[in-house]
């Protein structure tokens, strides 16, 4: 098994910590003095979105990430496909065709897309989902789940020409809040019909963490499998060894050990990418620094690492 890991730029875009965004130039420079294999790209501000890099700009990011012996697995799109209103859905495809041309420019090979991404606000400079959430559940009361499905569908069904036309794979990730399981990623895969579409699994995302049901779902996933992420947030036990904490108090551990081994097991070759994409806190609850960043982007390859090491 050849899996590798990268860094998703998020992590490095001010959203979630004081100190302000790393350039792109810096953030691909950090990820390989990091010792990651490659790196990801968040296809918005502050770092990949296409109406900032011109053809000049998007040569030079290309050249940077070769040059520094990097690979540049997968772009991130923040797409939402479920607005009644014909022209958001119109615009989210405007941006969706820009992002594909983006990933074949900047030499990627799948741009990951969400069916119904609720977004982030911000409060006092720092990201928050707290609102998004709500206006995610509570927007346009009118529509059913089901018209949410066929608009996705039908936007879906348009970008997979737009990403043949240029070569490039879209990874549907199994990211709430359309999508309940994995099981809904696959029945809109096989609805859609095209080899231009695959799927993003992600072990946070999934609605269990019993041995038996991650293994179940990878499973089910299989050759469909083209990207992946991690996250979650560490600190050093009494061995020296990076831990991984739960995300909330009394919620099960991410099980990335039966993740990890199920990826083997159907064969998975590509890329696992940390994305710290929470709010960054001290143990006073308030907004920790890029150091504290650093210290959980350096442990979360530590930790993948000796997973994949184990294999």
């Amino acid at each position: 098994m050849k899996v590798k890991v990268g860094l998703y730029s998020v992590t490095y875009s001010g959203a979630w910590y004081r100190g302000g965004a790393l350039t792109l130039d810096k953030f691909i420079s950090k990820a390989k003095a990091m010792g990651f294999d490659g790196v990801e790209i968040g296809a918005k501000r502050p770092h990949g979105n296409p109406l900032d890099l011109d053809k000049d700009a998007r040569k030079k990011v290309r050249e940077q990430i070769e040059s520094e012996g990097l690979e540049l697995p997968a772009i991130g799109a923040y797409t939402d496909f479920t607005s009644p209103v014909e022209e958001l859905r119109e615009n989210q495809m405007v941006m969706m065709r820009e992002q594909i041309r983006l990933a074949k420019d900047l030499g990627a090979k799948y741009v990951r897309v969400f069916l119904a991404w609720p977004g982030v606000t911000l409060r006092d400079g720092l990201a928050t989902y707290d609102m998004t959430r709500r206006y995610s559940e509570f927007n346009y009361p009118d529509v059913t789940r089901l018209e949410k499905w066929n608009f996705a569908k039908t936007c879906l069904k348009e970008a997979v020409k737009y990403a043949e036309e240029d070569g490039i794979v879209l990874a549907l990730q199994n990211h709430a809040p359309l999508v309940r399981n994995h099981r809904d990623v696959l029945d809109m895969v096989r609805e859609v019909g095209s080899e231009y579409l695959k799927v993003c699994l992600d072990a946070p995302l999934l609605t269990r963490q019993e041995d038996d049901w991650v293994a179940q779902a990878v499973k089910e996933v299989g050759k469909l499998q083209v990207h992946s992420h991690f996250g979650g947030e560490f600190e050093r036990g009494s061995d020296g060894k990076p831990r991984l904490l739960p995300f909330e108090f009394g919620k099960p551990l991410i099980n990335y050990p039966r993740f990890v081994k199920a990826l083997d097991e159907i064969g998975y070759k590509g890329y696992l990418c940390y994305e710290f994409c929470h709010p960054c806190l001290d143990e006073m609850h308030q907004p920790a620094g890029i150091e504290r960043i650093d210290s959980q982007v350096k442990m979360a390859l530590e930790y993948m690492r000796d997973l994949l090491s184990r294999l």
